[in-house]
């Protein structure tokens, strides 16, 4: 208790220093808290994007298509898929078909007449169930979606700026049908979609799957069934299960998680994550070095001061403990205070989030977000980061002290 009550009496005596180095503290665990916290929230928002607009949660393959899925093939398609979906719907689950083809497309316009080729992926849904399982619905950003058996196209907002389309624009998909013949459908653009999604805006054209069954040969076929699942639920454990359905229904099938659709999106994402996670560790790095440099020059300035207690007495073992105990007091000190502003700069930045638009809109990075970075809370980190700079405070006191004690008692009296 004698040491703690002079470490704290040390702590008043020297109210500038404490502060100046409790400041240096505070202000770099506040930018790693900020920091960290937005890289998780972009993490968890772009996943949740990624399944409410690209993947959902598990999907359902004819047994083949997965090896040729680049070719976006119609020959390997799921038979009679709406038995499927009633039958997986009676188990709980949302499901929806889809039909998934490859076409080259030739826009028209008023203005601008024809305007060349473009080869892209087209989305073949069912206008009633498909928005029971994406979250399309309150997306709309001009016009309206495609109605059923009609020739209708909903196009991505950053693709129709690409292509300067607009609502009433006419356009031809040129692709294959399922045996091989060439088809051309004449297609209107009546929607315009705009989503959280950056990938999807960049290149979605949805269009109802019972006009593309007619002009494609698709009729009761597709090339695949996504299924929706609560957030909560073990994708894993369900996509078991949903094999299991379908085994005992007598329909082969492949069943994959979305964790195995977006193996290139997950494998970006690790490596812009080590990249996110060497950003972190130059922040720490940063308010290591200022914490270092800082605690550096109190035990330097406080040399003499540490040889007169050796002289009146105090053995080397108390002494490292009493500059131990005011470093982890100056580091209290500086961690609740980065704590405290970090936590309340973090719910602006968790409600508002910060706008990089700007530039999301030309750089096609990994993440599922369109502009707005969001952050979220993890009370692990804070209290990580918390822990941490008290722990830093001291392990950087420990060596310079170490060093002094070192000296013989005058040399540390000569110290200036």
């Amino acid at each position: 208790m004698f040491l703690v009550v002079l470490a704290c009496k040390n702590l008043t005596r020297y109210k500038r220093r404490t502060v100046i180095t409790a400041v240096t503290i505070a202000i770099g665990l506040m930018l790693f808290i900020l920091i960290d916290s937005i890289l998780i929230g972009v993490d968890r928002e772009s996943v949740r994007n990624l399944l409410w607009y690209e993947t959902s949660s598990v999907r359902i393959m004819a047994t083949g298509y997965w090896e040729d899925r680049l070719m976006l093939p119609l020959d390997v398609s799921i038979d009679d898929p709406y038995a499927k979906v009633r039958l997986l719907r009676e188990q709980g689950y949302d499901a929806t078909p889809r039909i998934m083809f490859a076409a080259d497309l030739i826009l028209y316009s008023e203005d601008f007449g024809e305007d060349g080729n473009l080869p892209v992926r087209v989305t073949a849904v069912d206008t009633t169930l498909d928005n029971t399982v994406f979250r399309f619905e309150d997306t709309l950003l001009e016009g309206r979606f495609a109605e059923s058996g009609k020739n209708e196209l909903v196009i991505g907002s950053w693709m129709a700026e690409d292509l300067q389309a607009e609502v009433g624009y006419w356009v031809t998909l040129v692709t294959r049908g399922n045996g091989g013949f060439f088809e051309a459908m004449d297609m209107q653009i009546v929607g315009i979609v705009n989503c959280p999604n950056p990938n999807v805006n960049r290149s979605l054209l949805m269009v109802p799957i019972d006009t593309i069954a007619d002009y494609l040969a698709m009729e009761n076929l597709a090339t695949e069934i996504d299924i929706s699942l609560p957030e909560s639920a073990d994708v894993d454990i369900e996509a078991q299960a949903i094999t299991r359905l379908m085994a005992e229904s007598g329909n082969s099938a492949t069943v994959m998680t979305w964790k195995d659709l977006a193996g290139d999106y997950l494998a970006m994402m690790q490596a812009e994550r080590g990249g996110s996670s060497t950003m972190l560790f130059l922040v720490f790095l940063i308010a290591a070095v200022g914490i270092s440099n800082t605690m550096l020059m109190v035990i330097n300035e406080r040399t003499r001061e540490l040889g007169m207690m050796r002289a009146l007495g105090m053995d080397d073992r108390s002494i490292h403990w009493l500059f131990m105990l005011e470093a982890g007091g100056i580091g209290l000190l500086g961690s609740s205070i980065g704590v405290a502003l970090g936590m309340l700069a973090n719910i602006y930045i968790v409600q508002e989030g910060l706008d990089f638009g700007f530039f999301m809109r030309e750089m096609d990075m990994a993440y599922r977000v369109q502009g707005i970075f969001r952050g979220a809370w993890s009370l692990r980190s804070i209290l990580t980061t918390f822990f941490s700079g008290i722990f830093l405070s001291m392990l950087v006191a420990w060596i310079p002290t170490r060093r002094a004690i070192k000296m013989d008692i005058p040399s540390c009296l000569r110290h200036q």
